[in-house]
């Protein structure tokens, strides 16, 4: 959420930030809102204050012996205008905040401007194009052939877009999933956590999926909670409504977790396989920071998410996103996308981005040096990294010659030694 007083003053700057975004809002309309319940607060208050002496004068007279009754008449004509008054700014207010909620974050002064995926800078690209002396097979097939990925049992039992991993497939999933935990707590530092998989309407609103996304989130009517989208959301949450003590900061999680979306892009070849599903696993890194350190923090957190990418061997590029391509809430994003070499695709596996106090205000996480008065934090996060696109990478580049997947280095103390699928 942006702070209202800069709104206030930047109007330009927010509807430039909105467009730039592809995003539709009404600058024009909320401020005019936001005089309008302004106003009438002051007028409300000074009725109030009328009310007030009033009530003072009828005691004097009271005591006194003198004629009260005109001026009893005329403090409860007050008192009902001003619970109109009320009323309508109870109304003014619903609109006002959820108005509020429309503006997106404002993109970070070296994004480029762009509509879409062509206006993406590559900031860095890691690693060999893997060459066959035989022509690669997608995935599918490799996965078909080795009985590792069922799709059709998967969408047996859901629907299209889910995915049910067997024998050594369900071996490496939890493999990666092991991997990536050891790595970002034994050697980046961060804390494991294990959040559930659903959370409430505050919490998604919390980290910006809500209102805008509701249509994409798996939702449970009866209880009005969501299916996670991702673990930032229940992670961010954690610390909701709290001042952290600055000396704790910055403060690093790193959570497994399942994801569900619903948005499953257009159907067709880019579809196909793991190439998008509306369940994966994921291992999300999320950081509560300084404002003053955040950019520095963005930096480490992509390297702590391209060096699982890089212990598994994969070829790999950084991108920039542009401002058509960035997610609601952030202020500055980077992707790290993996070559599918038999698809002949990059492949989005992280997004991390720094979301400044956008979401720290929507949530009201604050901190706290010594005496000194509450600041937001900044948040960040990131995926380090993403399945099921990870397990599509590793089994094109590592397919042999008889159809069999050689297993990473990285990985084999995770699926027993095994050095073959």
């Amino acid at each position: 959420m942006l702070d209202l007083e800069f709104i206030r003053q930047n109007p330009e700057t927010v509807r430039e930030a909105a467009k730039n975004k592809l995003e539709k809002v009404d600058i024009d309309g909320f401020l005019d809102l936001d005089r309008r319940r302004r106003k009438l607060t002051t007028q409300a208050e000074h009725l109030r204050g009328q009310r007030n002496a009033n009530s003072n004068k009828v005691a004097e007279l009271k005591k006194s012996g003198g004629r009260t009754a005109d001026l009893v008449k005329e403090t409860r004509e007050i008192s009902a205008k001003i619970k109109q008054m009320e009323a309508e700014l109870t109304a003014l207010d619903e609109q006002f905040q959820t108005a509020l909620l429309t503006f997106p974050n404002i993109p970070a002064e070296d994004t480029p401007i762009g509509r879409d995926e062509t206006d993406n800078v590559e900031m860095k690209h890691w690693g060999e194009r893997a060459t066959f002396d035989f022509q690669p097979k997608p995935h599918w097939d490799i996965a078909k052939q080795l009985d590792i990925i069922d799709f059709e049992a998967a969408t047996k039992i859901a629907e299209p877009f889910f995915v049910l991993y067997k024998a050594a497939g369900a071996r490496l999933e939890r493999a990666l999933i092991n991997f990536m935990l050891d790595l970002h707590t034994e050697q980046h530092g961060y804390t494991e956590v294990f959040p559930p998989f659903l959370t409430n309407r505050k919490a998604m609103t919390g980290t910006g999926q809500l209102p805008k996304l509701e249509q994409d989130m798996y939702r449970c009517e009866i209880d009005d909670l969501f299916l996670i989208p991702t673990a930032e959301v229940p992670v961010t949450n954690m610390h909701r409504d709290q001042v952290l003590d600055a000396a704790r900061l910055p403060i690093c999680y790193a959570a497994y977790t399942a994801c569900f979306r619903r948005e499953a892009g257009s159907y067709g070849r880019h579809t196909r396989g793991l190439m998008r599903v509306h369940q994966f696993d994921k291992v999300e890194l999320v950081k509560f920071v300084r404002p003053e350190t955040s950019h520095q923090e963005l930096e480490a957190l992509l390297d702590n998410a391209e060096e699982v990418v890089r212990q598994l061997g994969i070829e790999y590029r950084v991108m920039r996103l542009c401002t058509g391509e960035m997610s609601f809430a952030a202020g500055k994003c980077y992707d790290i996308e993996v070559w599918a070499p038999a698809i002949e695709r990059w492949l989005e596996v992280s997004s991390c981005s720094n979301y400044g106090d956008f979401q720290a205000r929507r949530s009201n996480i604050r901190f706290r040096e010594g005496d000194g008065k509450p600041q937001f934090v900044h948040t960040l996060n990131g995926s380090g990294v993403a399945l099921a696109r990870l397990v599509l990478a590793i089994i094109e580049q590592y397919q042999t010659t008889d159809g069999r997947v050689r297993v990473p280095d990285a990985l084999r103390p995770y699926m027993g030694g095994l050095e073959l699928i």
